[in-house]
């Protein structure tokens, strides 16, 4: 998941490896027409705004490797680790809907992922990029992406049977020996995993990610040592980046000493810690987890959404949206429904996902535009995999809750 981050970290500018961060991108030139707001209450049928996803992304972005190409501009010649995997979640989620013709997808594009993890090391882990055929590994390695990598592919293991199962198990695993191993968490600022093999800073997401993946790792393995890695992961993040006066997540912790503390709010660091604490609540068996995710949940209604619009912001400092990062928002609020069966939890999720399809989706050719304002002006010109692969999942999820 990786952009640099640059002081002024309003806009993304994507660079030759890719992350789930955030960073800036230039001015858009010549912006893609807005598209008119849907009438209010038309139905919507997400499963098939999820398999018109999915042409885009298999007609614009796909190669003959089964792997995808960053975008369809800038860096067409590329192959992002995350964007990657992302579209791997993607196609585990229309496995999940029933649409069994997408695991030919999903595993095709696992095999390539091989061509990201590092031979040349006995601890593994997964390089930011390579490319299009698969040659040429390199950039950094990033924790959040080999955490998320895990977790997607402990989805697909719920979706696949027999050797494929046990295959995706086992990478997983893998992913969370590299974290364990890497030498990317130290004592500075009292703990927390560093977002990269650079060491530039401890960002809440990449924390939370990781959190995810030990808890998920424990329950499926039952082996102790990824259960003392979520405990002392998820201290360290209750202890330095939770805000107790609004309820949210900070973005990271960075510089000499004891380093400064970003408070910047974004709306995918925080869901990813809905997840992370329902998660630990049910395979840590401790309820007041699930009441901590709910309070979360209800923190970011309150500060991260636009009640104009109805959709969830970036970050308290953006006025545009992004299909992949402002997407997660949505998918928090599905894992609280699944647990709560609160109906407004899915008002949100669905209201999210329109806005996004309102704003920053091309309805010529279905894909969506890697920034948007609320209204639909002042579009990117890029179409990243990664929003396509956002948009296709959470419209899978969504279906199964028309």
């Amino acid at each position: 998941m990786k952009k640099i981050l640059r002081n002024t970290f309003l806009i993304f500018a994507l660079l030759a490896s890719a992350s789930c961060k955030k960073g800036v991108d230039p001015v858009p030139v010549v912006p893609p027409p807005v598209v008119p707001p849907v009438l209010p209450g038309s139905s919507v049928n997400y499963l098939q705004q999820a398999k018109d996803t999915h042409a885009f992304t298999v007609n614009n972005l796909l190669t003959a490797s089964y792997g995808y190409r960053a975008n369809t501009t800038s860096k067409s010649n590329n192959c992002f680790e995350w964007y990657n995997v992302s579209q791997i979640y993607a196609d585990a989620a229309m496995v999940a809907a029933g649409e069994t013709s997408y695991l030919v997808y999903m595993n095709n594009t696992f095999k390539f992922m091989d061509n990201m993890w590092d031979k040349n090391d006995l601890r593994g882990g997964y390089f930011a990029s390579v490319n299009l055929d698969g040659t040429g590994a390199g950039g950094d390695k990033y924790v959040d992406d080999n955490a998320l990598s895990g977790m997607v592919y402990l989805e697909a293991y719920d979706v696949t049977t027999g050797a494929d199962k046990l295959t995706y198990l086992a990478k997983a695993k893998a992913c969370g020996d590299w974290l364990i191993n890497s030498g990317l968490w130290d004592n500075v600022y009292g703990g927390g995993f560093y977002w990269n093999t650079l060491k530039p800073e401890k960002p809440t997401q990449t924390n939370g990610l990781t959190l995810q993946l030990f808890l998920k790792l424990y329950s499926l393995t039952g082996e102790s040592i990824y259960r003392d890695w979520a405990m002392q992961v998820d201290a360290w993040l209750t202890g330095k980046m939770f805000d107790v006066n609004t309820g949210l997540y900070i973005w990271k912790i960075d510089g000499p000493g004891e380093g400064t503390k970003r408070t910047q709010k974004f709306t995918y660091d925080n869901a990813i810690m809905v997840e992370a604490l329902i998660l630990y609540s049910k395979i840590m068996k401790d309820p007041s987890y699930l009441t901590k995710a709910q309070n979360l949940g209800k923190a970011m209604n309150s500060t991260l959404w636009n009640a104009i619009y109805k959709g969830y912001i970036f970050n308290t400092a953006e006025t545009r949206i992004n299909p992949a990062w402002c997407a997660w928002g949505s998918q928090a609020m599905i894992r609280l429904y699944e647990e709560d069966k609160n109906p407004d939890w899915l008002i949100y999720a669905k209201e999210n996902i329109n806005r996004l399809n309102i704003a920053n989706r091309n309805t010529a050719n279905l894909g969506y535009y890697f920034f948007a304002g609320f209204d639909g002006q002042n579009r990117s010109t890029e179409m990243e995999t990664v929003d396509q692969a956002w948009m296709q999942r959470l419209q899978a999820m969504l279906s199964k809750y028309q």
